[in-house]
């Protein structure tokens, strides 16, 4: 059975948030957060988390409208991830990421780990919510 080394990002104007997951596929793990800098600082950053998992995929959620639709924040995000990818030359693929900031929120706070000063646990755990809804399609289409 083939490795799977997919790096989930959830791409907001200040941080990321990175998640992995095991080598089946099966279960997604938040990382870390990335605080954006310089576009250059950021790549060199997920270079390393890139080698360090020995990645060979990104997954971003896309931030759509309630309606479905590509607002403003959502090309932001569709701009920087594709730039990324070229960057680290990585294939890159989408994920309909609504709501997996409130997901994340609801499930920190229910196991007690939430502060709302801790924005950063956010963006990690929606970027686990993001790469295993990824996963389970990807199983699901019996990838």
């Amino acid at each position: 059975m083939e490795r799977v080394a997919v790096i989930g990002l959830d791409i907001g104007l200040r941080r990321v948030g990175v998640a992995g997951c095991d080598g089946l596929g099966l279960i997604a793990t938040e990382l870390t957060t990335v605080n954006r800098r310089s576009f250059k600082e950021d790549v060199e950053t997920f270079r390393r988390i890139i080698e360090e998992r020995q990645a060979n995929l990104l997954v971003a959620g896309i931030p759509y409208t309630m309606k479905g639709e590509i607002g403003f924040q959502a090309k932001q995000v569709i701009k920087y991830a594709k730039r990324l990818s070229n960057a680290l030359e990585l294939p890159l693929e989408f994920v309909d990421e609504r709501l997996t900031s409130l997901e994340a929120e609801e499930q920190l706070k229910s196991s007690k780990k939430y502060s709302s000063r801790q924005k950063g646990l956010i963006d990690k755990r929606a970027a686990a919510i993001i790469l295993q809804q990824w996963l389970d399609i990807r199983r699901s289409q019996g990838n």
